[in-house]
């Protein structure tokens, strides 16, 4: 694998220009969590070794390099199979809408099935499709498209190389496979409602061929542990791992943080960093969630608000404590920063998934009951996060103009001569 990367690595190095070899580019989807960037890695390996040569097969992870960071198991995994980030190619080191204007680009697309309206340009460089989402792809005779709701597309790959090349198949790339399949699969339980009869069949076959696979259940532990993983990630860092946006006229963003409250409202500077987070990303406030868990494993939620506006944070904050739909639960708690507001928060099966409703209810009222936009794909400087079993991530949403801190303040004004919330 590490020769297989090196070589397409300096293959694009001295082929940037108009003319040169056809690259055929396997892409997971822009979240890039551990199932994408296997199958994109395992699946351009696979074509590398049973292709006709005529071009070069590429995975690329459809992330800034500079986010690898953001995806603690993935660079866990990378680590536990010896496999250096540095040989690996990302978004922002290769130009595909260049080389398919080119006609020197052909693209896989594995662990997603349609591209974003950012990437429709790419479309007619689509040849073939491994997914184990719902399909949304218009079929064409041009472009085989393998689709099966499994628990994880890491299992159509190895179906796909077990039947096709297994003379491939090594140590490094079975627990590449193998990993991915436990972890998406939570360790292979049926009451998580992931795991389906292939994703079993092939990580057994996987299990039989290599016996030195670590065990199931110490492997998904491990991964868990590092995808919650946030030592060493600064407060941009930790603010982008785990987030999603809402937006109307006023822009919020709700991230999750893995330690304490208290922990994290410790860090030097941290007002002054949130203040340059929320210029730099456009956004007029900060919902922090955070969850750790007592020695017995039960989770501990609190919540925290930051603005620079206090008509804002005051409102928000009212209104996330009088909710019913459902109660959250808050008890204020002490802050040594005058623009957070913090919250131990009582209803600990209230996660972010039962946060944004109330979120939007909130901005509904705001924006007098414009509809607001739920997932559509708009252009932004922030990644979208992968999808995992605590919280749900998904594509960010830019939303609507930003308007003044004058128009804020009347806004404000007129949802309190109203009754508030």
């Amino acid at each position: 694998m590490e020769d297989f990367l090196s070589r397409g690595r300096a293959a694009v190095k001295a082929n940037t220009g108009q003319a040169g070899p056809g690259f055929h580019v396997v892409m997971g989807n822009e979240a890039c969590d551990l199932d994408s960037m296997v199958c994109a890695l395992a699946y351009a390996y696979f074509l590398s070794k049973t292709g006709s040569g005529e071009t070069i097969a590429l995975p690329l992870l459809n992330i800034r390099q500079s986010d690898l960071l953001l995806r603690s198991d993935n660079v866990f995994l990378l680590r536990q199979t010896d496999l250096s980030p540095e040989l690996l190619l990302f978004r922002d080191q290769l130009d595909l809408l260049a080389l398919q204007r080119a006609g020197r680009l052909q693209l896989t697309l594995v662990d997603h099935n349609v591209l974003p309206s950012s990437d429709s340009d790419l479309e007619g460089a689509v040849v073939e499709v491994i997914d184990h989402h719902l399909l949304e792809r218009e079929p064409s005779p041009s472009c085989p498209v393998t689709v099966e709701t499994v628990g994880s597309c890491a299992t159509l790959v190895t179906e796909q190389i077990i039947q096709k090349a297994p003379q491939i198949l090594d140590q490094q790339l079975a627990q590449l496979l193998y990993a991915t399949v436990v972890l998406d699969c939570v360790n292979m339980s049926p009451a998580a409602g992931k795991v389906t009869p292939k994703d079993s069949q092939y990580l057994a076959a996987l299990e039989t061929r290599f016996p030195a696979l670590p065990p199931r259940g110490a492997l998904f532990q491990a991964l868990q542990n590092a995808k919650f993983d946030v030592s060493g990630l600064n407060t941009e860092q930790m603010l982008l791992k785990d987030m999603k946006a809402v937006s109307g006229s006023l822009n919020l963003a709700v991230s999750v943080l893995y330690i304490t409250l208290e922990e994290f409202l410790q860090r030097a500077e941290l007002e002054a960093e949130l203040s340059g987070f929320c210029q730099k990303f456009g956004f007029d406030l900060l919902l922090l969630m955070t969850i750790s868990f007592t020695e017995s494993k039960e989770p501990i939620r609190e919540l925290a608000v930051f603005s620079h506006s206090s008509t804002c944070r005051d409102q928000v904050s009212q209104y996330l404590e009088q909710t019913h739909s459902p109660a959250l639960n808050l008890c204020p708690i002490s802050s040594p920063h005058p623009r957070i507001s913090a919250y131990q928060q009582g209803n600990t099966l209230a996660s972010r998934k039962k946060l944004l409703p109330i979120v939007k209810d909130f901005l509904r009222e705001w924006d007098g009951d414009v509809c607001l936009g739920d997932g559509e794909e708009e252009e932004s400087r922030v990644p979208p996060t992968p999808m995992n079993s605590l919280v749900e991530g998904c594509p960010l949403d830019d939303g609507l103009p930003h308007i003044s801190a004058q128009d804020l303040e009347e806004k404000f004004s007129k949802m309190a001569d109203r009754g508030g919330n």
